[in-house]
């Protein structure tokens, strides 16, 4: 549906975009992730056909961004962080004109205006001049015109933004509606979104793709966190007999209960490991207080990638 070939961008003498590549299906919704300054925005602007890239290739729906950009820009809805809208502009007013700009007419212009007003749920507003519209509406003023027409290709950088808790739920079921039938492209800084939505993520970091994974698989820990009456002394010699263990962390000590984080090594099995750790200590006749698996969650591993602790190993395409 979308493949993205060496991707790349300069402002003068500075590379903003180096060699991105990547591949996205239809009804997948992607996150794009990354600090401030990392990429993201000139990608997407490359994306949605606003930006040329100096090198590489953009392939939308089997159309050539730098051969058939109007045509391809006919099947894209892009929703920029700050939306360009026209205070002096009812929401009527102002969605006709996007409408118009996207080829809709006569009827199919009418049916996606009230298609993208229910929708995004701005029919109560829709005679309202947008400059009188809170920050919420707003938004959802800006999603509506990214919707119109169905696009094939979804662009949004920061769809909740300015959005109650109610209009935030709303809005993600939206966008799972929308990825039915197209592909999703969704940046944001809360993890929480990225978390609830997407099922993979793409992590810019410094201009270059450093993480291209499912979040499944980021998700995954070799690490085991064990709560134990088993002293340090004791603990190392059972992990000895077991073999399966490349590491032992000490945490705490409470109450003659020690607290450990232990690293599987590669290539074995992490439950397998942690039942024979439990065996052991209970054949030990030690009391077992704790033995789960350490998941870390987005927010911690999107911090680790930047400051590049974990990028190796995990660019792989999906």
């Amino acid at each position: 549906m979308l493949d993205v070939n060496s991707l790349e961008r300069r402002y003068g003498n500075f590379v903003a975009v180096k060699d991105v590549t990547f591949t996205i299906q239809k009804g997948e919704i992607v996150g794009l992730l990354g600090h401030n300054g990392a990429g993201k925005t000139t990608i997407m602007k490359m994306l949605s056909g606003f930006l040329e890239p100096h090198n590489g290739s953009i392939e939308m729906d089997s159309l050539n961004l730098a051969k058939q950009l109007k045509q391809a820009q006919l099947k894209i809805g892009y929703l920029p962080e700050n939306l360009p809208v026209y205070p002096e502009l009812t929401v009527a007013d102002y969605l006709d004109y996007a409408a118009v700009l996207k080829g809709l007419s006569g009827d199919t212009k009418t049916a996606e205006i009230k298609r993208a007003l229910h929708a995004t749920d701005l029919v109560e507003k829709l005679f309202a001049p947008i400059s009188t519209l809170s920050r919420g509406f707003k938004q959802r003023v800006g999603v509506a015109q990214a919707i119109l027409g169905r696009p094939k290709l979804l662009i949004l950088d920061e769809p909740t933004n300015g959005l109650d808790p109610t209009q935030t739920d709303q809005m993600r079921e939206l966008i799972r509606e929308i990825a039915k039938d197209a592909t999703v492209i969704l940046s944001t800084h809360i993890m929480q979104e990225v978390e609830a939505l997407c099922d993979r993520v793409l992590i810019i970091k410094g201009g270059t793709l450093a993480v291209d994974e499912k979040l499944e698989n980021l998700r995954h820990s070799n690490q085991l966190l064990v709560t134990t009456s088993m002293d340090e002394h004791a603990m190392q010699n059972a992990l000895n007999e077991i073999g399966a263990i490349a590491g032992v962390e000490s945490l705490n000590v409470q109450a003659k209960r020690f607290s450990y984080r232990l690293r599987v090594q590669d290539g074995r099995d992490s439950d397998d490991t942690a039942a024979m750790v439990a065996a052991t200590i209970v054949k030990g006749g030690h009391a077992l207080y704790r033995l789960v698996s350490e998941h870390p969650d987005l927010e911690s591993l999107f911090r680790e990638v930047a400051t590049a602790t974990r990028t190796e190993g995990l660019h792989h395409a999906a």
